[in-house]
């Protein structure tokens, strides 16, 4: 499945009835910590929920990505990313997967670079940058 370069987000939900409409609730994170603002329309594109074939089986990336409840990454995945902003203390900021923030110190905003997750909390990501990456690559 190709996906747009313009998601915004992308999480788990249920459709619950309500009514005469059904329901798709946005967690609060993704419009606090991502692209999405109040009050703003959105186009939203439903999937169907991959199952699980026992519970011995080891969790995809792609199931972490959906996982509402998880961080999008782990410690000691590599990813090219590019640096969208700069942090209060110099650090250069990132986004990935439903707006999740990773930290990436000594680098700066609009470089391409491929990062080491070295650090993982419930919220936001630290990375170190393992190759710096051109445009044309």
């Amino acid at each position: 499945m190709e996906i747009s370069e313009q998601l915004r987000c992308l999480f788990s939900a249920t459709v619950e009835e309500r009514g005469n409409f059904y329901v798709v609730e946005v967690p609060e994170r993704e419009v606090r910590l991502g692209d999405l603002q109040d009050g703003e329309t959105y186009r939203v594109a439903l999937l169907p929920a991959s199952s699980k074939d026992g519970p011995d089986e080891t969790e995809t990336e792609t199931e972490r990505e959906h996982d509402p409840q998880k961080p999008p990454v782990e410690e000691g995945e590599q990813r090219t990313v590019e640096i969208q902003d700069i942090g209060e203390q110099g650090d250069g900021i990132t986004r990935v997967e439903r707006g999740f923030v990773v930290i990436v110190p000594d680098t700066e905003q609009g470089e391409r670079v491929t990062v080491e997750i070295t650090d993982v909390s419930e919220n936001v990501a630290f990375a170190e940058v393992v190759e710096r990456v051109s445009y044309y690559d």
